[in-house]
């Protein structure tokens, strides 16, 4: 790509939203290197204004103009959104690292945690995919064990925040939460479902021939692409809880060769973008209140899987900031790697 790359003019779009608003507090408060910042959003968002150390951005209306002068385009829309306006913004010089799933599958793109992949960024051919959250947030705490000892098969469980459907569905769980304690009926419109103590199904589309949901998808494909490994086999249940902004997810994962939970937790200790949480004397693990604003993932609760003879499996718990590492700073954390690449190589 063409452009500077050592201090990018940066583009936000979604810049309104909840993980839109992350990132910038992620640029701000990582000291990211660059020469400006462009809020953008839809026509509706235009006008607000958006702090940005010590100074105040006005949003601007995303339109085919947006992008002249831009270096890095951060963008954190939908699918539609993103497959019409990145390419635009790759023709104008910018690398776009994309937080839908518009690009995640195509075998051009890089889908990159840092943590695990960050090498597949120098073959971008103008966008990176941002994962799902989900898929970050369970297998970045796997990654120095799969190093190790290849993860053969992967069971998932998460317990999913409002977060991840948005800022309306967080004020949505608000919302009802109130009207519930207060004894008052509530209609929920963002979700399919009553969100105040209780929990479901993940809201995305359930394909007819498998049982699994959308989201389950996303996460069985990204595991494999990220990894780089397509056989590895993978099951999912992604779950919604009421919890506004970290998920957690129940994990058991079996290994090529025995390992045992004493090396998983050795492992855990030194893992990049990891915490452990795992005081089995105070019955205290990981929780989405002390995940919440945090950048690491929290892990604990991990022990042998006592259904596995052969001792190769091992079970853990996990909790991580939905809008953080699930999102926003992962594409921040792509973006610093991109500064740190000459122009002319990327």
């Amino acid at each position: 790509m063409g452009s500077n790359l050592s201090s990018p003019l940066v583009a936000i779009v979604g810049a309104t939203g909840a993980v839109g608003v992350e990132m910038i507090r992620c640029l701000e408060e990582r000291n990211f290197p660059l020469s400006g910042l462009r809020l953008l959003a839809s026509p509706r968002s235009a006008g607000r204004k958006l702090k940005f150390r010590d100074r105040e951005i006005e949003v601007e209306p995303l339109t085919e103009r947006s992008f002249k002068g831009v270096g890095i385009a951060l963008f954190s829309a939908s699918g539609t959104v993103s497959r019409q306006f990145a390419p635009i913004a790759v023709r104008e010089g910018a690398i776009v690292v994309d937080n839908s799933s518009a690009f995640r599958m195509d075998a051009d793109t890089p889908l990159v945690v840092p943590e695990i992949n960050a090498g597949e960024i120098a073959r971008h051919k103008g966008i990176i995919a941002n994962p799902n959250c989900a898929a970050i947030i369970s297998i970045t705490p796997l990654w120095p064990v799969h190093r190790r000892n290849p993860i053969k098969r992967l069971i998932i469980a998460t317990y999913q925040a409002a977060s991840g459907a948005g800022a309306a569905a967080m004020e949505e769980l608000r919302a009802s939460t109130e009207a519930y304690l207060e004894g008052r009926d509530y209609k929920n419109t963002v979700l399919p479902h009553p969100y105040a103590f209780n929990l479901f199904s993940h809201n995305t589309k359930i394909d007819p021939e498998t049982g699994y949901n959308d989201e389950e998808i996303k996460v069985i494909a990204e595991t494999k692409k990220i990894f780089g490994d397509p056989d590895i086999r993978v099951s999912a249940t992604c779950v919604r809880v009421p919890v506004l902004r970290a998920h957690s997810v129940a994990l058991t994962f079996e290994c090529e060769r025995p390992i045992s939970a004493a090396e998983v937790r050795e492992a855990m200790k030194t893992a990049p973008g990891v915490k452990l949480v795992d005081d089995w004397a105070n019955n205290y693990f990981p929780m989405p209140k002390d995940a919440s604003g945090q950048d690491d993932i929290l892990v604990g609760r991990i022990r042998q899987d006592l259904s596995d003879p052969s001792g190769r499996s091992v079970t853990l718990f996990c909790a991580g900031d939905q809008l953080l590492k699930g999102a926003a700073l992962n594409a921040v954390q792509i973006a610093e790697k991109l500064v740190r690449v000459p122009a002319d190589a990327a």
